[in-house]
Protein backbone atom coordinates (compact mmCIF):
# COMPACT_ATOMS: atom_id res chain seq x y z
CA UNK A 1 0.00 0.00 0.00
CA UNK A 2 2.63 1.70 -0.21
CA UNK A 3 1.95 3.78 -3.65
CA UNK A 4 -1.36 4.98 -3.10
CA UNK A 5 -1.72 8.61 -2.60
CA UNK A 6 -2.99 9.30 1.25
CA UNK A 7 -5.15 12.08 -0.15
CA UNK A 8 -6.89 10.40 -2.43
CA UNK A 9 -9.54 8.82 -1.83
CA UNK A 10 -11.93 6.34 -3.87
CA UNK A 11 -15.67 6.01 -3.11
CA UNK A 12 -17.32 3.36 -3.58
CA UNK A 13 -20.16 3.26 -6.10
CA UNK A 14 -22.93 3.27 -4.20
CA UNK A 15 -21.49 6.35 -1.84
CA UNK A 16 -21.04 8.22 -5.70
CA UNK A 17 -24.46 7.95 -6.31
CA UNK A 18 -25.57 8.26 -3.25
CA UNK A 19 -23.50 11.59 -3.04
CA UNK A 20 -24.92 12.45 -7.30
CA UNK A 21 -28.06 12.22 -5.40
CA UNK A 22 -27.62 14.57 -2.48
CA UNK A 23 -26.41 17.39 -5.24
CA UNK A 24 -28.82 16.59 -7.46
CA UNK A 25 -32.08 18.63 -5.47
CA UNK A 26 -29.17 21.35 -4.50
CA UNK A 27 -28.71 21.50 -8.56
CA UNK A 28 -32.24 21.76 -9.60
CA UNK A 29 -32.69 24.22 -6.68
CA UNK A 30 -30.10 26.42 -7.85
CA UNK A 31 -31.49 26.10 -11.75
CA UNK A 32 -35.07 26.30 -10.45
CA UNK A 33 -33.58 29.80 -8.65
CA UNK A 34 -31.48 31.36 -11.78
CA UNK A 35 -35.00 30.29 -14.08
CA UNK A 36 -37.18 32.67 -11.47
CA UNK A 37 -34.58 35.25 -11.25
CA UNK A 38 -34.45 35.41 -15.23
CA UNK A 39 -38.11 35.30 -15.80
CA UNK A 40 -38.02 38.53 -12.92
CA UNK A 41 -35.08 40.38 -14.93
CA UNK A 42 -37.17 39.68 -18.03
CA UNK A 43 -40.53 41.18 -16.52
CA UNK A 44 -38.39 44.23 -15.49
CA UNK A 45 -36.67 44.67 -18.34
CA UNK A 46 -40.16 44.75 -20.17
CA UNK A 47 -41.65 46.86 -17.86
CA UNK A 48 -38.55 49.30 -18.15
CA UNK A 49 -38.89 48.91 -22.08
CA UNK A 50 -42.79 50.00 -21.64
CA UNK A 51 -42.11 52.64 -19.39
CA UNK A 52 -39.66 54.13 -21.35
CA UNK A 53 -42.20 54.19 -24.58
CA UNK A 54 -44.79 55.49 -22.43
CA UNK A 55 -42.45 58.73 -21.83
CA UNK A 56 -41.20 59.04 -24.98
CA UNK A 57 -45.06 59.49 -26.37
CA UNK A 58 -45.61 61.65 -23.70
CA UNK A 59 -42.69 63.88 -24.53
CA UNK A 60 -43.38 63.67 -28.03
CA UNK A 61 -47.27 64.71 -27.07
CA UNK A 62 -46.38 67.24 -24.64
CA UNK A 63 -43.96 68.77 -27.82
CA UNK A 64 -47.35 68.87 -30.58
CA UNK A 65 -49.34 70.60 -27.09
CA UNK A 66 -46.56 73.20 -26.54
CA UNK A 67 -45.86 73.92 -30.31
CA UNK A 68 -49.64 74.27 -31.07
CA UNK A 69 -50.51 76.51 -28.17
CA UNK A 70 -47.57 78.48 -29.35
CA UNK A 71 -49.06 78.21 -32.72
CA UNK A 72 -52.59 79.67 -31.30
CA UNK A 73 -51.22 82.12 -29.12
CA UNK A 74 -49.43 83.99 -32.20
CA UNK A 75 -52.76 83.90 -34.33
CA UNK A 76 -54.42 84.75 -31.26
CA UNK A 77 -52.32 87.86 -31.03
CA UNK A 78 -52.75 88.82 -34.30
CA UNK A 79 -56.30 88.37 -34.24
CA UNK A 80 -56.43 91.12 -31.40
CA UNK A 81 -54.16 93.49 -33.49
CA UNK A 82 -56.41 93.07 -36.15
CA UNK A 83 -59.53 93.90 -34.05
CA UNK A 84 -58.09 96.66 -32.37
CA UNK A 85 -57.27 98.14 -36.21
CA UNK A 86 -60.66 97.90 -37.22
CA UNK A 87 -62.32 100.77 -36.05
CA UNK A 88 -59.78 102.69 -38.14
CA UNK A 89 -60.26 100.85 -41.05
CA UNK A 90 -64.01 101.98 -40.23
CA UNK A 91 -62.87 105.16 -40.05
CA UNK A 92 -61.32 105.46 -43.80
CA UNK A 93 -64.19 103.63 -45.33
CA UNK A 94 -66.04 106.32 -43.50
CA UNK A 95 -64.05 108.96 -44.88
CA UNK A 96 -63.45 107.62 -48.84
CA UNK A 97 -67.17 108.32 -49.09
CA UNK A 98 -67.37 111.85 -47.76
CA UNK A 99 -67.03 114.22 -50.57
CA UNK A 100 -64.32 116.23 -50.14
CA UNK A 101 -62.58 119.63 -51.64
CA UNK A 102 -59.22 118.69 -52.71
CA UNK A 103 -59.09 115.30 -55.25
CA UNK A 104 -55.36 115.16 -54.10
CA UNK A 105 -56.55 115.03 -50.77
CA UNK A 106 -59.17 112.09 -51.63
CA UNK A 107 -56.80 110.11 -53.22
CA UNK A 108 -54.12 110.30 -50.59
CA UNK A 109 -56.54 108.95 -48.03
CA UNK A 110 -57.53 106.25 -50.42
CA UNK A 111 -53.90 105.00 -50.80
CA UNK A 112 -53.63 105.21 -46.78
CA UNK A 113 -56.78 103.30 -46.69
CA UNK A 114 -55.52 100.46 -49.61
CA UNK A 115 -52.12 100.23 -47.86
CA UNK A 116 -53.67 99.12 -44.32
CA UNK A 117 -56.11 96.97 -45.92
CA UNK A 118 -53.97 95.08 -48.03
CA UNK A 119 -51.63 94.89 -44.66
CA UNK A 120 -54.34 93.52 -42.89
CA UNK A 121 -55.48 91.09 -45.58
CA UNK A 122 -51.78 89.57 -45.86
CA UNK A 123 -52.26 89.09 -41.71
CA UNK A 124 -55.15 86.99 -42.73
CA UNK A 125 -58.21 89.65 -42.04
CA UNK A 126 -61.19 88.19 -44.85
CA UNK A 127 -64.56 90.68 -45.38
CA UNK A 128 -67.36 89.30 -44.64
CA UNK A 129 -70.17 89.06 -47.85
CA UNK A 130 -73.13 90.00 -46.99
CA UNK A 131 -75.34 91.79 -49.37
CA UNK A 132 -78.58 89.42 -51.10
CA UNK A 133 -77.10 86.68 -48.44
CA UNK A 134 -79.88 85.02 -45.69
CA UNK A 135 -79.29 86.76 -42.64
CA UNK A 136 -77.59 84.61 -39.86
CA UNK A 137 -77.44 85.46 -36.60
CA UNK A 138 -74.29 83.42 -36.02
CA UNK A 139 -72.50 85.91 -38.43
CA UNK A 140 -75.31 88.95 -38.58
CA UNK A 141 -75.77 91.67 -36.11
CA UNK A 142 -79.32 92.80 -37.12
CA UNK A 143 -79.68 96.58 -36.42
CA UNK A 144 -82.65 97.11 -38.10
CA UNK A 145 -85.46 94.95 -39.76
CA UNK A 146 -87.62 96.64 -42.90
CA UNK A 147 -91.08 95.10 -43.84
CA UNK A 148 -91.22 94.51 -47.85
CA UNK A 149 -92.25 92.40 -50.46
CA UNK A 150 -89.48 92.86 -52.63
CA UNK A 151 -87.09 90.96 -51.23
CA UNK A 152 -87.31 87.37 -49.63
CA UNK A 153 -88.13 86.77 -45.98
CA UNK A 154 -84.66 87.59 -44.19
CA UNK A 155 -82.41 88.42 -46.76
CA UNK A 156 -79.96 90.81 -46.19
CA UNK A 157 -80.73 94.57 -47.66
CA UNK A 158 -77.88 96.89 -46.70
CA UNK A 159 -74.83 96.59 -44.72
CA UNK A 160 -74.14 99.19 -41.79
CA UNK A 161 -70.60 98.09 -40.66
CA UNK A 162 -69.13 95.14 -42.83
CA UNK A 163 -68.57 91.93 -40.79
CA UNK A 164 -64.72 89.88 -40.71
CA UNK A 165 -63.08 86.58 -40.73
CA UNK A 166 -59.25 86.08 -39.54
CA UNK A 167 -58.41 83.28 -40.77
CA UNK A 168 -61.24 81.15 -41.17
CA UNK A 169 -62.91 82.38 -37.58
CA UNK A 170 -65.58 85.02 -37.18
CA UNK A 171 -63.63 88.09 -35.85
CA UNK A 172 -66.69 90.60 -35.86
CA UNK A 173 -70.10 90.14 -37.09
CA UNK A 174 -71.75 92.42 -39.76
CA UNK A 175 -74.36 95.25 -38.82
CA UNK A 176 -77.01 94.73 -41.11
CA UNK A 177 -80.63 95.66 -42.54
CA UNK A 178 -82.83 92.48 -42.92
CA UNK A 179 -86.03 91.99 -44.91
CA UNK A 180 -88.76 90.63 -43.06
CA UNK A 181 -92.34 89.84 -44.80
CA UNK A 182 -95.53 92.06 -43.55
CA UNK A 183 -97.82 90.28 -41.55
Amino acid sequence: MGNENPEVRTIPEDEGAAAEAAASPDLAAQVSALTAERDRLAAEKAELNDRLLRRAADFDNFRRRAERDRSDFLQFAGMEFVREMLPVLDDFERALKSESADPRYAKGVELIYTRLYDALKKIGLEPMDTLGKTFDPKLHQAVERVETDEAEDQSILGEFQRGYYFKGKLLRPAMVRVAVRPS
